[in-house]
């Protein structure tokens, strides 16, 4: 099936309610613009030098999202242009992110990082940790970042049941932290779910689903 194809076919089977992210990194421009063309304008990356080069070539009404691990001496090459930054994992990254936006005159969209896998090689922080950033004093200074939401990925495993749980743990943390949210109403994002979990994602209340092979084939490397 071609691209166009795979898209249609997903997005068929997507409540209204749930975002899109074409996970395209490591995809040749002409990849990106075939997935364009047949509609989709929200493409994830997983390095920013990568979404940058991207970025310069393709469509600018595209909305880019950064769903891979962030450096914090890397932030400056997409602060001009990122539109949501998945992998928020610690303070000192969201003040980078703060700084870098501010640059710019720009308000960055994040989401917080939740560790919710068995996996050591799995990013992120606890939800403790996250309820510490979401402090109203803490917060209040960051004026070029909205947190809008949290980011999980479960662990890779064949495991269903575990998934699940995990799954729903990132949906309970997010409904604590919605409380916590000095604007609650911001605060409506839960990206979870990839191409071979997607259905169960969303089953366990994911609104943000992140799809690479299914829509692009296998990866590149």
């Amino acid at each position: 099936m071609s691209i166009q194809q795979n898209l249609n076919h997903i997005k068929e089977t997507l409540p209204e309610h749930v975002t899109l992210v074409a996970v395209s990194k490591t995809k040749p421009v002409s990849d990106l613009q075939e997935a364009y063309d047949a509609g989709q304008r929200i493409f994830g990356e997983n390095k920013i030098q990568e979404m940058a080069e991207k970025h310069e070539i393709l469509p600018k009404d595209i909305e880019w999202h950064m769903i891979g691990h962030v450096q914090r001496n890397k932030v400056k090459y997409m602060a001009a242009f990122v539109s949501l930054i998945h992998g928020v994992e610690n303070e000192k990254l969201l003040n980078e992110i703060n700084k870098q936006a501010a640059k710019h005159d720009r308000v960055i969209d994040c989401l917080l990082q939740i560790k919710i896998a068995d996996e050591d090689s799995k990013f992120g922080m606890t939800e403790a940790e996250a309820l510490k950033i979401l402090q109203p004093d803490a917060f209040s200074e960051l004026k070029h970042i909205n947190i809008v939401g949290v980011m999980g990925m479960a662990t890779f495993t064949e495991n269903e049941s575990q998934i699940k749980s995990e799954f729903s743990q990132l949906k309970t943390i997010f409904n604590s932290l919605k409380k916590h949210h000095v604007n609650p109403t911001q605060f409506k994002t839960i990206s979870m779910g990839m191409s071979g979990d997607y259905t169960l994602a969303i089953a366990c209340g994911s609104t943000m689903v992140r799809i690479g092979s299914s829509i692009f084939g296998v990866r590149n490397y």
